[in-house]
């Protein structure tokens, strides 16, 4: 590849800046860009905050680079933060990482680089890209400890065409040490953890602060209709959660449903979070190919996880509609949650995802 123009998404985070280091260093041309997805107020000590915009911006000064910050705080709000909300009052758990690579970092910062006159957008995501005669495919990291293509499911060949994830074939401690050769100020410094707009990761207390909800007392009950206890919002409770419950029963017990129009939560002994069916909506391909066609009226096999920190596991795939499909998994899953997203594998290769709807 001759030198191209690139922009590189700077978070302020090792990851990114390593990215921006490798390019700058293998003779592209580099310009940086931070998005300003909070008002710096609601945004301290998170991944958002304005430290992490000067620690970039200080970076791209060292790396004689320029450096561009770009406002997407309302669409931010519109396209994520409206729908972390939702989910919750829903009875759901989300996942907000997802919507905004789909819909921030990968559709409006994307077009913002290519607006720059850039050839690729490059992040400091875990993931590879490969390209076969002019088709592109998604595939995990090398370091599956922190492969990321859980989060990017959606992407799809226009977007693959104009990404580059530089990183996908290095281990952490690899990113690390190139960091330190190259001199990167920032090669210790921790890696984000937790969503970034909720503060210390208190995603009840966050909710609450946006006057999303207030305290609305439900009934617990066990899988017959028992009531065991109250709950004080149907908010602070996830599929499979044990900690936190305030009942008392002799025996280990876990959320095992939701259901918001009831304010209620159900409970259950370990074996009532397992199932083998769930219902997913919003399916997104990555590629369409001979094994799998969005109207296919035959079940198809994959490898299919249901949260980011699950191993994939055997799954058949019954599509329903073009957005629709049942999956079945060989084995038992441990807590399917709704709000979470169910991610197909083959191999290495990403070929897909949705959104989990229901536990079947």
């Amino acid at each position: 590849m001759g030198k191209k123009r690139i922009v590189v998404a700077m978070s302020g985070g090792v990851d990114s800046t390593t990215v921006a280091a490798i390019l700058k260093q293998e003779g592209h041309e580099v310009i940086g860009i931070t998005m300003q997805l909070l008002d710096y107020k609601d945004a301290e000590g998170g991944c958002c905050s304005l430290d992490h915009v000067i620690d970039a911006r200080r970076v791209a000064q060292e790396l004689d680079i320029p450096h561009y910050v770009v406002n997407f705080i309302d669409s931010f709000k519109e396209l994520v933060l409206k729908d972390y909300v939702a989910k919750y009052e829903s009875g759901k758990t989300p996942i907000p990482c997802v919507l905004c690579n789909q819909y921030v970092k990968f559709d409006l910062l994307l077009k913002r680089a290519m607006e720059l006159g850039a050839d690729y957008l490059a992040t400091g995501h875990y993931a590879k890209i490969t390209n076969g005669d002019g088709t592109y495919s998604l595939n995990k990291a090398d370091d599956e400890n922190k492969d990321q293509t859980y989060f990017l499911y959606t992407l799809k060949q226009k977007e693959l065409s104009k990404l580059m994830f530089p990183l996908g074939s290095l281990k952490k401690d690899e990113v690390r040490e190139l960091a330190r050769s190259l001199n990167i100020k920032l090669a210790e410094k921790p890696d984000s953890t937790g969503v970034c707009f909720v503060p210390s990761d208190n995603y009840r207390d966050y909710l609450i602060s946006q006057s999303a909800f207030t305290e609305k007392e439900g009934d617990i009950v066990n899988v017959e209709g028992e009531v065991l206890g109250k709950h004080r919002g149907i908010y602070s409770f996830t599929i499979g959660q044990r900690r936190g419950l305030g009942i008392a029963t002799g025996k280990p017990m876990y959320v095992v449903g939701i259901e918001p129009k009831e304010n209620r939560v159900i409970v259950g002994e370990e074996d009532k979070i397992y199932s083998n069916k769930l219902l997913a909506e919003n399916i997104s391909w990555v590629q369409t190919n001979n094994q799998i066609e969005l109207n296919s009226e035959e079940p198809f096999e994959v490898k299919a996880k249901i949260r980011n920190r699950h191993r994939e596991d055997d799954a058949i795939v019954t599509m329903k509609s073009d957005t629709q499909a049942e999956i079945e998994f060989i084995n038992p899953q441990r807590a399917i949650t709704p709000g979470q997203a169910v991610v197909f594998y083959q191999d290495k290769k990403v070929l897909g995802g949705g959104w989990i709807n229901r536990m079947l």
